[in-house]
């Protein structure tokens, strides 16, 4: 090839002068546009996608906020549970009364009293139809329910932040093509205008080389605006600007092998189906505790009281009393309110399972899309592969023959842009692909700081859950707050 770029450059050297630089500039080019993708530049530290996946996880708001959310849900259960528990309640009443007796003699008695009162009552519920054992259920399983919603907005969160990722290192990619790309151009022009003073081309070819710089360099311009975009959208997800990006790898080996497996996990193990199906128990325990309104309920209630009254026309001056007094109540007639409650639940729950299945069909729907994307993806960087390495074999190919002049500048030009695109597709493919992995990943309700192995702390919702189900006192949080 040498050889024959040599001889090609003599013949030319004795038909037109000052043609063998021209070659030898050609030459140049067509080995710096040989690579078949644009190599990131290093740096001593780079950032590899799992540290941000667990910077993510750890710092994200959107996410701290659910598990704040979560807490406050776990708060349920020992409200419900106070139920079973005695309620206790201290009263003291005092004042000053002013008195103004007429007595039978026609006499008047005036004074000033201070009585007092101090007491406590306790009452303990004995039975309410079952309305205390179900209101602990329903409250468990909302428990239940919100921590597959949490771990739901985690696999958001985590996806947000590999989009974020991907979109950052494939937007440095495509500047950095960009400056190549110009770099050719302005070359390109560069040895253009010296072909045009030595009348080997005409004003046409330098109007079209200059042409293409300023398309390239408003290439360039947007790239930049678009990089700057995604930088902005890395800090908001992940928590900190990006410096220099390692190269993301894709999740196939934590997914299925087959699209029939991978539905089969979506519909059974995915959060958003698993929370759907929690709401179907919560609504059908409603139902039993709107059916307890229609029981009897029972309480004991035990009271001391201790009191004292200055007034002398009383035959007492202070009271002590002590008792203890069993209540049986039983619903006789409520104007249909229970009623309209039972109905009502009943078709609450007859619509959570009209949306759980509607989760199952969308989780299902889902699954099989990422499945179809990511399979699309593997065959789009293969082909985006083999079109730069044969966008780049026919630059060369168009260079040298330019140089021959058996091509045009415009010929050139025209290849580069060529390549460029090409290149900007396998940016593209390669970033879509990293996606399309983890999408599918998160379609199968795995992606997890366990699945992926992430270098953090797992957040467990159970040791919150813990701490506060059987706590009779105490208004601070497990937290201090």
């Amino acid at each position: 090839m040498i050889g024959r770029a040599a001889r090609a450059g003599r013949v030319m050297t004795r038909h037109r002068s000052g043609v063998g630089p021209v070659l030898a500039t050609w030459t140049t080019l067509a080995l710096c546009c040989a690579l078949p993708s644009v190599a990131l530049p290093s740096a001593a530290r780079a950032e590899a996608l799992p540290e941000a996946l667990a910077k993510a996880y750890q710092t994200n708001p959107q996410l701290n906020a659910e598990r704040a959310r979560q807490r406050a849900t776990d708060e349920n259960v020992p409200q419900a549970l106070a139920g079973y528990r005695p309620q206790i309640v201290a009263s003291l009443s005092a004042g000053l009364q002013t008195v103004r007796n007429l007595l039978p003699d026609n006499t008047v008695q005036t004074g000033n009293l201070k009585p007092w009162i101090i007491g406590v009552t306790v009452t303990q519920t004995l039975f309410n139809g079952f309305r205390t054992a179900n209101n602990v259920r329903a409250a468990e399983l909302q428990v239940q329910s919100g921590r597959e919603a949490l771990r739901n907005v985690g696999q958001g969160v985590l996806l947000d932040a590999v989009t974020a990722y991907t979109n950052v290192l494939a937007n440095q990619s495509l500047v950095e093509a960009q400056r190549s790309n110009v770099a050719f151009l302005r070359e390109t022009l560069a040895v253009t205008q010296r072909r045009l003073n030595a009348g080997d081309v005409t004003p046409t070819d330098s109007a079209q080389a200059e042409a293409r710089l300023n398309r390239g360099l408003a290439d360039l311009n947007a790239a930049e605006v678009a990089l700057a975009v995604s930088q902005a959208t890395y800090a908001q997800v992940i928590g900190n600007s990006p410096s220099q990006l390692r190269p993301a790898e894709v999740v196939d080996r934590y997914v299925p092998k087959s699209r029939e497996d991978v539905m089969t996990m979506a519909i059974r193990q995915h959060p958003a189906v698993m929370a759907a199906g929690f709401d179907v128990d919560v609504a059908s325990t409603n139902i039993r505790i709107a059916e307890g309104t229609l029981l009897p309920s029972a309480t004991i209630q035990g009271s001391a009281s201790k009191s004292r009254n200055n007034d002398p026309t009383l035959g007492t001056f202070a009271e002590d009393q002590a008792s203890i007094v069993a209540n049986i109540t039983a619903p006789i007639y409520d104007g249909g309110q229970a009623a309209a409650q039972t109905r009502q639940a009943k078709e609450i729950t007859a619509q959570s399972r009209l949306v759980l299945d509607q989760v199952r069909n969308q989780a299902r729907t889902a699954a099989i899309s990422a499945w179809v994307t990511n399979e699309g993806a593997r065959v789009a960087v293969s082909a985006s592969e083999s079109e730069v390495k044969a966008a780049t074999v026919a630059l060369q190919g168009v260079q040298r023959e330019a140089a021959g002049g058996q091509r045009t500048t415009v010929d050139v030009l025209n290849s580069q842009a060529d390549l460029i695109q090409a290149k900007a597709r396998l940016i593209g493919a390669q970033r879509d692909r990293v996606i399309a992995s983890y999408t599918l990943l998160s379609a199968i309700g795995h992606l997890d700081v366990k699945t992926l192995n992430l270098n953090t702390p797992d957040y467990l919702p159970e040791v919150h859950y813990h701490q506060v189900r059987d706590a009779w006192h105490g208004l601070r949080t497990p937290s201090g707050q």
